[in-house]
């Protein structure tokens, strides 16, 4: 089907650039861009006042399929994807089995094929992602790995670290690490400030990340490996980052949401859906990861979507598993705490959004242009809506932003040339058998 995109803002995240105009979308591709375009047999959107950009993807996004399904599974997760404005999404490794071997790699992808949008996995770096021995990391790659990561499981041997690397960069696939030193996090619930001592639980200090963020960048910088630091969270982490990058060290970061929005106090009252990790830190960190991003010491805005159960987070702080959903809300809280306050421009908030997150895991795209494929995300940034977990197509509910007023909300996510979404409703005959991986 043929779709032209009628008066929308064109948003060019390399060129740092923002233009008026149309837009003809033909056979899953961009074909044409300019003004007063004509096309007699395109259905028509209009897209005045309101931002059109390459697909928004996601590089840190945990689908939890095979094994966790009563959490999400590809459909779900894709699914809210597709309500979040995000094209694309990179999945981690700690399913079960652990994608650690090509065939759960092969799963994953052949599930892909009927979501609502691509999805690219990631492979396991050790086996069982144990931290012990090596994964077939030609093999990952062979099956369609796009990068390697133990996720939340951090890699604490430096020599084993340092081997991961080295083959890593033979092979191209970057490593995305969760930088933790977990004898230093070890038993923390929450960041170590004045918080958990009025909650009577233990912290986890920023130095747990700090030390590895430190310790693997020194190890990208002596292998030459591709090095990116999944949500760092803290003042000290931001400036390792930066300082690494003005040495050259191939080193790219990522922020979370939630960790340039809340600070410790969200976890007052025992509020599990605050539990993550890393930790929600001091307004001092938030305030550092958002000089981080405007300054571009920061790459990359994902979510860490992190979906439990309900009854998973409904127990006590200490026994509750870490981590929120992230991919309804994400878009969100981009426009209204970064772009309307005026610490991100719109080019910039979108490359951190589609451009930098492709680069990244070395793929192609992030760009409206002739020839393109038409992974397009268009933006109302005055639409406003209240958050509302009830609504969400994610399977698990735990968001601490329940009730939140959020403005600039995805109102079309199209994947090769379909619209997946529109106008904040999921076109579920073009969710099925999309094929679009």
């Amino acid at each position: 089907m043929q779709y032209l995109i009628k008066g929308g803002i064109v948003v060019d995240p390399v060129a740092a650039t923002m233009q008026q105009l149309d837009l003809l979308v033909d056979q899953g591709l961009v074909v044409a861009l300019g003004t007063d375009l004509v096309a007699p047999e395109a259905v028509v959107i209009d897209a005045v006042d309101r931002y059109v950009c390459p697909g928004f993807f996601d590089l840190h996004v945990h689908l939890r399929e095979p094994g966790y399904e009563y959490k999400e599974d590809i459909a779900s997760g894709t699914r809210a994807a597709a309500m979040g404005g995000f094209t694309a999404v990179a999945c981690m490794p700690n399913t079960n089995p652990v994608a650690d071997n090509a065939a759960v790699i092969s799963y994953i992808l052949e599930k892909a094929r009927q979501a609502a949008t691509r999805v690219y996995p990631i492979g396991a770096m050790t086996k069982g992602s144990q931290g012990q021995e090596l994964t077939e990391m030609a093999d990952l790659k062979a099956a369609g790995a796009v990068a390697l990561s133990d996720d939340g499981k951090p890699v604490m041997d430096a020599g084993l670290m340092r081997r991961i690397m080295q083959y890593a960069g033979m092979l191209g696939l970057p490593v995305i690490s969760h930088c933790e030193d977990i004898n230093l996090a070890a038993g923390g619930q929450i960041h170590e400030g004045a918080v958990a001592t009025m909650l009577g639980l233990k912290g986890i200090p920023a130095a747990a990340e700090e030390v590895m963020v430190a310790r693997d960048i020194l190890l990208a910088e002596h292998t030459g490996c591709r090095l990116h630091l999944a949500h760092i969270s803290t003042a000290g982490s931001v400036r390792l980052v930066r300082q690494a990058k003005e040495r050259g060290v191939k080193v790219t970061a990522e922020a979370t949401p939630h960790h340039f929005t809340l600070t410790e106090d969200a976890v007052q009252g025992f509020n599990t859906n605050a539990k993550v990790n890393p930790p929600l830190r001091r307004k001092i960190d938030v305030e550092a990861i958002k000089e981080g991003l405007a300054d571009g010491t920061i790459d990359v805005i994902a979510t860490d979507h992190a979906p439990h159960a309900y009854h998973e987070k409904d127990v006590e702080f200490q026994y509750a598993p870490t981590g929120l959903i992230g991919l309804e809300t994400a878009v969100g809280l981009v426009f209204t705490e970064l772009v309307q306050t005026g610490i991100l421009t719109v080019p910039q908030a979108v490359a951190k959004l589609s451009y930098h997150p492709r680069r990244v895991l070395g793929l192609d795209g992030g760009v409206l242009e002739p020839g393109a494929v038409a992974d397009i995300t268009i933006i109302d940034p005055n639409l406003t809506e209240i958050v509302d977990p009830g609504k969400m197509q994610s399977k698990s509910k735990n968001t601490p932003f329940t009730g939140w007023r959020l403005t600039g909300l995805p109102v079309i996510t199209m994947v090769a040339g379909k619209i997946i979404m529109q106008e904040r409703q999921l076109r579920i005959e073009n969710v099925l058998d999309n094929n679009a991986i």
